[in-house]
């Protein structure tokens, strides 16, 4: 990847927008290699103190920023400099993140959200939310935390750090009375989080089987959205057919209108389970 080197990744000229960014999915693990060492000499000779001395520097966490902006060293480190703060401002968000709230495993438990065992055609993670499991004993910030943990395992493959996911919310038969559970407060700081913070790169977003009432609660979200991302959210309603031209039906559950089995909504907290018991006796 020479492309990378002639734009001065080895001579300080970090912050260089000339990349041809069409090249990032070709890095090569030097290529890699030395993209993290560059964010790290941006990391070291920033004049905030606080975020410096405490950002986790190491490979997987400095790769991951790197992937979800393209590469880009000055958007990667503000991502990173942005998610460092923001969960500083948020500790209740980040409080016993893992499998074992119980707040987090009860949204997993109803596939919220889920992911499907499939790649789709363009080798992008598929998740799926399916938003009528929501029996609202449990918060909308819960099913955020839920998906944080899920976008973490998600983003440690390497094949999703480059290849970015898409993310299926299905509305069918979600209730009016469900919908005043949709705190304009936390979808607010979702998007924060999701859009500007967590290093992911989202592909797609579908809505699908969505009342008007859905609409009109999730009007409240689109001035905070980016125009970047606003070009990745679609809304098929009841158009199953939309949703296969971007998603193919290969890889979607039955429900879905898919060639798949119907979807388990504890498939994916299983696979998580296993992998964490394989880890804890290595």
């Amino acid at each position: 990847m020479s492309e990378y080197i002639d734009y001065g990744w080895r001579n300080n000229d970090l912050f260089s927008k000339s990349i041809n960014k069409t090249f990032y999915k070709n890095l090569t693990a030097t290529d890699r290699e030395v993209a993290i060492k560059a964010l790290r000499n941006v990391i070291k000779s920033c004049g905030d103190i606080e975020f410096k001395n405490h950002i986790e520097q190491d490979e997987k966490t400095l790769q991951k920023f790197l992937f979800a902006r393209k590469f880009i060293l000055e958007d990667s480190f503000e991502t990173l400099k942005n998610f460092y703060w923001y969960r500083k401002r948020n500790p209740d968000i980040f409080r016993d993140l893992n499998l074992d709230s119980a707040d987090v495993r009860k949204a997993l438990e109803n596939g919220l959200p889920g992911v499907l065992k499939d790649k789709d055609r363009k080798g992008r993670c598929v998740l799926l939310l399916t938003a009528n499991n929501w029996d609202c004993s449990y918060s909308l910030l819960s099913i955020y935390r839920a998906m944080l943990v899920c976008l973490e395992q998600v983003t440690n493959d390497l094949h999703n750090q480059a290849n970015g996911v898409v993310v299926i919310v299905d509305w069918t038969e979600f209730s009016y009375k469900q919908t005043s559970h949709l705190k304009p407060s936390i979808l607010r700081l979702m998007i924060e989080g999701l859009q500007d913070c967590f290093p992911v790169r989202f592909k797609g977003i579908h809505f699908i089987g969505q009342p008007w009432y859905v609409d009109a609660a999730l009007t409240v979200i689109k001035p905070f959205l980016k125009e970047e991302i606003k070009e990745h959210i679609f809304r098929h309603g009841n158009n199953l057919s939309t949703l296969h031209e971007l998603v193919h039906r290969d890889v979607l559950p039955a429900e879905l209108g898919g060639e798949q089995p119907s979807y388990n909504p504890r498939s994916f907290l299983d696979s998580l389970d296993t992998k964490t018991l394989s880890e804890k006796s290595t």
